[in-house]
């Protein structure tokens, strides 16, 4: 296994790693040790999952070469607030693959917190609640982060991709060191919530799709409309036939991004 380390921002934070060759889920273990009294911050890395999963129970597939990783945080404040952490993570990943890719033009994020790359989903976040063991502990939170670093897996509802079609692709371990450091800073953005104002500025910049058409399939409709913004508490505002409508969770999809992806870049 390649060795990982987290970045010197991190470290220098008081944030703790654990490495596994191989593990159910980098996410269950991640609420184990919350469940054990572990308060973080730790993020929790493994080479290979063999219970791997994505958002609403989906399995995530953990290929080789790949980064899996999650990281268990907690007294940041009240549950409520919880949900604005996919946006830090998601914000967090985006800055992590820039910098270590140099391949800004090709990198976006799809509400609410996938990264894609030349329109096709090359990261997506996972986050849980975690348990902690003793009364009255502060809540805690685990962030999944799974990129397709090395390949990508197929027969898939949506296109994926990896970083193997970039000239200049970070291996997992370099790109983690980076995370983690990213994760430092867009936290320390966030504040709690009190900066979730300019960490949406920030989302925004990088938004797919934005004032174009997209796609919302929710539990009861599928809704088309063009995609406005994000309103400040993160939630997706579209303007659809019959007005505006607020989704607050949704499978999005990107047609005019799905349809016009590039060839893959040569390495030299």
């Amino acid at each position: 296994m390649e060795k990982v380390e987290l970045g010197r921002h991190a470290l220098a934070r008081g944030v703790r790693l654990e490495v596994f060759d191989a593990i159910d889920s980098t996410n269950d273990e991640a609420r184990r040790r919350a469940e054990a009294g572990d308060r973080g911050p730790l993020w929790v890395v493994a080479a290979r999952q063999t219970k791997g999963r994505g958002r609403l129970g989906r399995s995530w597939s953990s290929l080789a070469g790949n980064l899996h990783a999650s990281l268990l945080l907690s007294g940041f404040g009240p549950p409520a607030i919880a949900p604005q952490l996919g946006f830090v993570a998601g914000l967090a990943t985006i800055a992590a693959l820039i910098e270590t890719t140099g391949a800004p033009h090709r990198l976006a994020l799809k509400w609410p917190n996938d990264v894609l790359l030349d329109g096709a989903k090359l990261a997506g976040v996972l986050l849980e609640g975690a348990q902690q063991a003793q009364p009255g502990a502060p809540f805690g939170c685990v962030i999944g982060v799974g990129v397709n670093c090395a390949s990508s897996p197929e027969g898939l509802p949506y296109p994926a991709s990896d970083l193997s079609r970039l000239a200049s692709a970070p291996s997992a371990g370099v790109l983690f060191a980076c995370l983690s450091d990213q994760m430092e800073e867009t936290l320390r953005l966030w504040a709690g919530g009190a900066g979730f104002a300019a960490l949406r500025e920030r989302w925004l910049a990088h938004a797919a799709g934005l004032g174009e058409e997209i796609e919302a399939r929710l539990p009861r409709e599928t809704l088309r409309g063009r995609f406005e913004t994000i309103d400040a508490d993160g939630r997706l505002i579209i303007s659809a036939e019959g007005g505006r409508r607020v989704i607050e969770a949704g499978d999005i999809f990107l047609p005019a991004l799905s349809a016009a992806r590039p060839e893959p870049e040569r390495r030299q």
